[in-house]
């Protein structure tokens, strides 16, 4: 029955109710059915599955979720997009809304009730300037989780699945690459949603690792290590790690452990990969 997801039903609903776009909740919704059944299909949401939506909006693709999955909760932070929720999903028993900060919510309890604690599968079209902490605190907290389809900003995408030596590679590679194996599903032009964003979308999903890609003693003090190489990209990696507020390791550590690695002690940190730069947390932590 899903019947939103083209422009002039997405309108009709906005008219409807007197709806105006948040500037600070980022607020794009898509009205793109093509899109739309390309995510459906990345995320493999089947009849068993639980999903959690993140930014519903008015339900456009919460309806085609609803007819894939066994259960959907969405959780929507803007109060005024509530009442327009409680309409066009009127006709799904199988969603519930919250009205709630994502980064609020118990994430684990709601697996715990909803899914019996066994992995869910998250998917969400969320405003661009907090799609990272939101991604990174479902990886970091220990969410059981199986996958997240996220449609993020085209150059983000790209940032998350590029390796060594690309000038998109970065810290957030390196997170998502360590907790997750990235693949990007589609491209989006902007004219796919409405409002019109000013730069080209993408939809990647991130399937979780069953066991981490790399082992390293202290995950955190290696992120600690990641960062303080790529706040200073042109500067060499010894430079980077000396001069960071966080860490201030002495320069003579850190080259000899990239001794004990074979590698240069000019090298930056641009150039390492996940295991090299376990091993050279690892060194450095002895």
């Amino acid at each position: 029955m899903a019947t939103l997801g083209n422009p002039q039903e997405t309108i009709a609903v906005l008219q409807k109710y007197g709806f105006n776009f948040q500037k600070k909740f980022g607020q794009n919704f898509l009205i793109d059915t093509h899109v739309l059944d390309k995510i459906i299909a990345a995320a493999e949401i089947g009849p068993d599955d639980f999903v959690l939506e993140i930014g519903p909006g008015i339900g456009t693709m919460t309806q085609y979720l609803a007819e894939a999955a066994r259960e959907v909760t969405a959780v929507e932070i803007d109060r005024n997009l509530i009442p327009i929720l409680d309409d066009t999903l009127s006709e799904y028993s199988n969603v519930t809304v919250i009205n709630e900060d994502i980064l609020k919510v118990d994430i684990a309890a709601l697996a715990r009730e909803k899914n019996g604690g066994r992995p869910i599968k998250v998917v969400a079209n969320l405003p661009y300037y907090i799609t990272t902490p939101i991604i990174m605190g479902l990886f970091e907290s220990d969410v059981p989780l199986s996958s997240i389809t996220v449609m993020v900003q085209k150059e983000v995408a790209d940032r998350m699945q590029t390796g060594p030596g690309s000038k998109d590679y970065g810290a957030l590679s390196l997170a998502v690459q360590y907790y997750a194996k990235p693949y990007i599903v589609a491209n989006v032009p902007p004219n796919c949603f409405m409002p019109r964003p000013a730069v080209g979308s993408a939809v990647i999903r991130l399937t979780r690792h069953e066991k981490k890609p790399v082992e390293v003693k202290d995950a955190k003090f290696m992120f600690k290590l990641i960062r303080a190489s790529f706040n200073q990209r042109r500067k060499t990696l010894q430079n980077g790690l000396h001069n960071s507020g966080e860490l201030q390791i002495p320069k003579e550590k850190v080259v000899k452990a990239l001794e004990e690695m074979g590698l240069p002690a000019s090298i930056r940190g641009e150039k390492l990969d996940l295991a090299q730069f376990a091993r050279l947390a690892d060194l450095l932590m002895e």
